[in-house]
């Protein structure tokens, strides 16, 4: 039960940071506030549509700011129109990998806003291919069973020593399958590359696979597969492995992750072949 309160918890942490994950927060419109959820991934099966909260009644108008990002492109400004009920516009489709960097002003009849609240403060999307279920469903899950399975044997190796290579062995079989075989097919499908992480990019995300597998993999050498020994040093290495896991795995997701480069788009590459890794996202 405390493996799983503890891979949950990690699970939510992430689930909630991460330059993808949709920017939160609230906004004051006549004296009330009102949430807004905005986009910072988006599948290439269609334009990003950025919106802004029903203020029910409270009048206000919003633009909308964009250009690509990493370019010395002029901002472009839309107003932002009423659709089924909340102000809303586009942000022009781009391929996988593209990013858009944007920001909202507002007037109502109390004041003006602008988000993200700094002046030079802006949100970046970026847009990747959709995913299969077939093949996103599984990695997801193989990914948390060997998130909980890798901490039941950081706790075994603390107060169960006898059980703790078994749990070692079914997180290194869940990192294995989740993460080593069902990862490169995910970034494939969304960005075009199996692996983007070390030796061949930045990509933290593969990177933090690698490294979990790896404390694993590693575990396992040094204490041995079938061994019966739960000497101190063998318990040391199982909690050392579960740390690095889960120390890793609370890196946000995504970061440093597949970027188009528009210097090498503008000159005729295709973009399928202009991806670089390792760009920091805001």
């Amino acid at each position: 039960m405390a493996a799983l309160v503890l891979m949950l918890l990690a699970v939510i942490y992430q689930r909630y940071t991460g330059p993808t994950k949709p920017m939160r927060g609230k906004i004051l419109i006549g004296g009330k506030y009102y949430k807004y959820s905005l986009l910072r991934s988006h599948n290439t099966t269609s334009a990003a549509r950025i919106t802004m909260p029903d203020a029910e009644g409270d009048a206000y108008v919003a633009t909308l700011h964009y250009k690509r990002y990493g370019t010395d492109d002029e901002w472009t400004e839309e107003e932002m129109s009423l659709k089924n009920g909340k102000l809303s516009a586009d942000l022009p489709l781009q391929p996988a990998a593209g990013k858009m960097e944007y920001y909202i002003t507002g007037e109502h009849l109390k004041g003006k806003f602008k988000i993200p609240e700094g002046q030079n403060e802006t949100i970046i999307l970026r847009y990747k291919d959709p995913v299969p279920l077939w093949v996103l469903i599984p990695h997801i899950f193989m990914m948390f069973f060997a998130l909980l399975f890798g901490m039941r044997a950081g706790l075994s190796a603390l107060f169960q020593p006898g059980t703790m290579r078994k749990w070692a062995k079914v997180a290194l079989i869940g990192m294995t399958v989740g993460g080593m075989m069902l990862g490169p097919l995910v970034q494939k499908y969304a960005f075009g590359e199996y692996w983007t992480g070390f030796p061949y990019g930045k990509d933290y995300t593969d990177n933090k696979m690698l490294i979990m597998w790896l404390s694993w993999a590693i575990a396992l050498l040094l204490i041995g597969w079938k061994s019966d020994k739960t000497q101190l040093k063998h318990r040391i290495i199982v909690l050392l492995a579960s740390l690095v896991m889960t120390v890793t795995y609370l890196i946000p997701h995504s970061m440093g992750g597949s970027t188009l480069d528009y210097s090498q788009v503008d000159k005729g590459v295709n973009p399928a072949d202009a991806i670089k890794t390792g760009a920091q996202e805001k």
